[in-house]
């Protein structure tokens, strides 16, 4: 209890910022698969292609964003414009009657996020020192995962209201999202810090890579190979409606999974500013491992929520983990432009990771999606252990 009273009120504020934002969004992506793939009648290639371009989009944008946060000082302007364009597009969701209307809209969204993130993440590092750096990361990630299982539970709710129309879900959708913009400009104060009193202004160039160090190139590899492994959420989701669960029910899977990530992100974090946080990221390979090799297995839906779980707990385990570790490496003049680097090599590897997913379960089935996940786990795992093993 003591340690939540030294995390600052714009941490908290950022955390709600980001559960609001994700109530709106897990409402709409929660059902956004089988809307596509059932009533659009799209191939789950097509859907993997679309969910691999759009992360990827996001993730490219948040090298620009973040080196921008770093060259003006200044992070809330940028998250709020973020916020904002995310929360105007969601009204494109319900009025969609072709895929290509989903594409572009899931594009928009998803620049919005990439607007926003890095330069959120780098000011959770501005606000907190080092010492509760793991907590504070852990504790956003939790209040934003609280929002990514109150979203889908709110669709299984008016899918069942509304007879399972989901045009009239995506229209309750839009509510949540200008509350967390509202919540962002009023709640949240721009940290003073030595990069806004310095104004930093340095160009984006490429000779900025050499003042990156070995350790922060570690964790952006080991963070790709994770990638890897979990490709897009969305094959959760298709996985479930292909054991048999109803449309108004599917959204249970990320209910389920984000219950167990929100209840095991603080704690993880909290651990890892105690002990080696690689030593936690590699239980979370580990629980990756399992959990795809589950779901792979799965017949029943037993098994299924089993496998999700343990998908929600290795999320718990690493992402909030692989922030800190970005933030513990980077200095905190480019911290912003290193939360972009990392997730640029994210991005783009999880555009190959969707389209390998989505082809793999055209052509195989979709135990291999989930093999295929297990495999790429086990490597990120054993590249963990080398790393432990050698010196900093």
């Amino acid at each position: 209890m003591k340690e939540k009273q030294k995390i600052p009120r714009s941490v908290w504020a950022l955390g709600f910022v980001s559960m609001f934002m994700d109530i709106s969004s897990e409402m709409i992506h929660s059902l956004l698969p089988v809307f596509v793939v059932s009533i659009l009648g799209v191939s789950v290639t097509a859907l993997g292609l679309l969910e691999g371009i759009a992360e990827a989009t996001v993730n490219i944008i948040k090298i620009f964003s973040g080196a921008l946060s770093d060259w003006s000082g200044k992070r809330k302007p940028l998250a709020l414009a973020g916020y904002g364009m995310a929360a105007l597009t969601k009204p494109l969701f319900p009025i969609a009657n072709s895929f290509s209307t989903v594409f572009a809209a899931r594009l928009l969204d998803r620049t919005g996020k990439g607007v926003r993130e890095a330069p959120r993440d780098a000011m959770v590092a501005d606000l907190v020192p080092h010492e509760i750096r793991g907590a504070s990361y852990g504790l956003r990630q939790s209040l934003d995962t609280v929002g990514a299982f109150l979203g889908p539970l709110s669709s299984i709710t008016l899918m069942l209201a509304f007879s399972g129309d989901f045009r009239k879900v995506f229209w309750i959708a839009v509510l949540p999202a200008f509350v967390s913009v509202g919540l962002l400009g009023f709640a949240v104060q721009e940290p003073t810090s030595s990069l806004t009193r310095k104004q930093v202004q340095r160009r984006l160039h490429w000779r900025e890579l050499r003042h990156f160090t070995r350790a922060f190139w570690l964790t952006v590899g080991v963070g790709a190979v994770f990638t890897l492994a979990r490709f897009s959420e969305a094959f959760l989701l298709l996985r479930a409606s292909a054991l048999g669960l109803r449309n108004e029910y599917v959204p249970i899977v990320m209910v389920v999974m984000n219950v167990v990530y929100a209840a095991s992100s603080y704690p993880a974090g909290h651990l890892s500013d105690r002990i080696d946080r690689r030593v936690v990221l590699a239980i979370g390979a580990i629980t990756l491992m399992v959990a795809d090799f589950i779901l792979a297995r799965a017949s029943g839906f037993v098994l299924l929520a089993v496998g999700i779980s343990l998908w929600g707990l290795h999320m718990g385990l690493s992402q909030g983990l692989l922030a800190a570790m970005v933030a513990d490496a980077s200095p905190s003049e480019r911290r912003g432009t290193s939360f972009g680097l990392f997730n640029l090599v994210s991005g783009i590897v999880l555009l190959f990771a969707s389209l390998l997913a989505g082809a793999l379960w055209d052509h195989f089935g979709p135990a291999y999606v989930f093999y295929a996940g297990a495999c790429f786990a086990a490597v990120a795992f054993f590249g963990i252990v080398m790393q432990i093993r050698s010196p900093r």
